[in-house]
């Protein structure tokens, strides 16, 4: 095989690689398909690097590579696992500048918002190293003479198949956790933000992972599908759209894997008249403008009910103030930009009313850059498609009703389940909405409500397929299978129906 020798020193950013390498074995190898996309940079549309469309006989090498040496890994004493990720959160934050700068040219995120989502990261890097407190087992003396215990094992070799958004943060929800169980992870990242991906390796490398134990395999749907069927990966964690969730969840429970996948939104917030007005406009923008809307927790719709014109005011006045290119990145792609400015158009020309037009607001940015300003279509009918599909860019659509009641009929309506979120000053209003909204993550005057570790990430009805958790407390038995052992010593006990 073809190798790079670039582990010795970090190398950030891959504007000095033209070919984007896969992680095999612990080295840096070059894929041999003929197949390659362009790596372009959200801001100036200028190539960084091309990515390799991978084989499925490259998937297999990975494969084989991780099955050897999860064999001597598994068998490490989980104390002496975990210390690979305490060095791993100091070298996070020795580099903290420098990998925020490559999720900066690869996806187009703010350097703030880049340096957010590596914290986000880190946390779950130090969650990884608490698994020695939480992973013991189970033992009960059942009956006189007699014990029953648990005793938990990894899988073997398990997969994550992570998204653009979030390309460094997303990987981490599953890399440290997976791996300290005992596993050997194998990650597809995004063909659109790949570099973090092999960034990655390089830290795990320097802080002492063995090689093999995390692989890198690039590719498209091909190297997906080759993953739901590959007999030796036991689980596989999927955040993406609902559409491809749904796909990999049939797909690799037919080939009777474990598979928890996370699927897309339409967070819908509901203010009501009793808000605190700056509070409420300030925390529903940056839920709407936060990582130019590209995040499965954003806010999509607001549904205002009764008289709130002072809040709204408010969050037109703000949003009007976000400048593209200073205040908020790109879309990550031309095709997204066009997809976004398409349901603003269509808005338009349906007869909602169009309060914001971001379309009109990147003279500021690179004209080669995927730039769009923050936009709100206001008096949308419930059922129209903006208040309907995940769009995915920083665009706030406003639907109108008159009471509580009706606003968490909309929200439930929803098909997705993500995240939803209330503005209140209310506690009864606030307990009533925390028990009727059909979502697994929700905010009380909080628009992104993320959970911390070791609370899991992860929502209900179409934004999440299979069962299990891949971040938090749920994901030690995701990531883990379990053995019961029953057990007799002595038969001088008085005997019974276990004897």
């Amino acid at each position: 095989m073809e190798t790079q020798s670039s582990f010795e020193a970090l190398r950030f950013g891959a504007e000095h690689v033209s070919h984007l390498p896969n992680v095999v074995g612990g080295e840096l190898v070059l894929s041999k398909s003929p197949r390659n996309l362009a790596v372009l940079d959200p801001a100036t549309g200028k190539t960084l690097t091309n990515v390799p469309l991978s084989t499925k006989g490259e998937l297999d090498q990975a494969v084989k590579a991780a099955v050897k040496a999860q064999k001597e890994w598994g068998q490490v004493p989980v104390k002496d696992r975990v210390q690979v990720f305490f060095k791993l959160k100091q070298l996070f934050e020795a580099h903290l500048d420098a990998l925020a700068e490559v999720i900066h040219k690869e996806n187009g995120k703010t350097m703030d918002e880049s340096r957010a989502s590596l914290a986000r990261g880190i946390e779950c890097i130090e969650y990884a190293t608490s698994l020695p407190q939480l992973v013991g087992g189970q033992t009960l003396e059942v009956s006189r003479g007699v014990e029953c215990k648990l005793i938990r094992y990894p899988l073997g070799v398990v997969a994550g198949i992570t998204p653009f958004n979030f390309p460094m943060m997303v990987p981490l929800w599953m890399v440290p956790l997976a791996i300290a169980c005992g596993n050997a992870f194998i990650l597809k990242p995004s063909e659109q933000t790949p570099i973090s991906a092999v960034e990655l390796s390089k830290l795990l490398k320097l802080a002492g992972l063995p090689a093999g134990i995390y692989s890198v395999v690039h590719g498209d749907r091909e190297i997906v599908e080759a993953i739901c069927d590959h007999p030796e990966i036991k689980a596989i964690g999927f955040v993406g759209s609902s559409k491809v969730a749904k796909l990999v969840h049939q797909r690799s429970t037919a080939a009777n894997k474990r598979v928890r996948a996370l699927g897309g939104a339409k967070n819908h917030l509901i203010v009501v008249p009793d808000a605190d007005p700056e509070m409420a406009a300030s925390n529903i923008v940056a839920s709407v403008t936060g990582c130019a809307g590209q995040r499965c927790m954003a806010a999509s719709v607001l549904v205002a009910v009764g008289n709130v014109e002072n809040i709204l005011t408010k969050v037109r006045e703000k949003m009007a103030a976000i400048v593209p290119g200073r205040d908020i990145g790109p879309v990550i792609s031309r095709g997204a930009l066009e997809r976004i400015s398409g349901y603003i158009e269509r808005a338009e020309k349906s007869g909602a009313k169009l309060v914001l037009d971001g379309r009109k607001n990147t003279s500021q940015c690179s004209k080669d850059g995927y730039y769009i300003g923050p936009s709100i279509i206001d008096n949308a009918p419930p059922s129209h498609e903006s208040a309907c599909d995940e769009i995915f860019g920083p665009v706030l659509t406003i639907v109108r009703c008159d009471t509580l009641e009706q606003a968490l009929q909309i929200e439930n309506a929803n098909p997705y389940g993500n995240a939803a979120a209330i503005y209140t000053g209310s506690g009864e209003a606030a307990q009533l909405f925390t028990e009727r909204a059909s979502a697994g993550m929700v905010g009380i005057n909080v628009g992104v409500p993320v959970p911390r570790e070791p609370f899991a990430f992860g929502g209900w009805n179409d934004s999440r397929y299979g069962e299990g958790d891949i971040t938090g407390l749920g994901a030690i038995d995701f990531w883990m299978q379990s053995k019961k052992v029953t057990a007799k010593w002595s038969a001088s006990h008085k005997s019974n129906w276990m004897s």
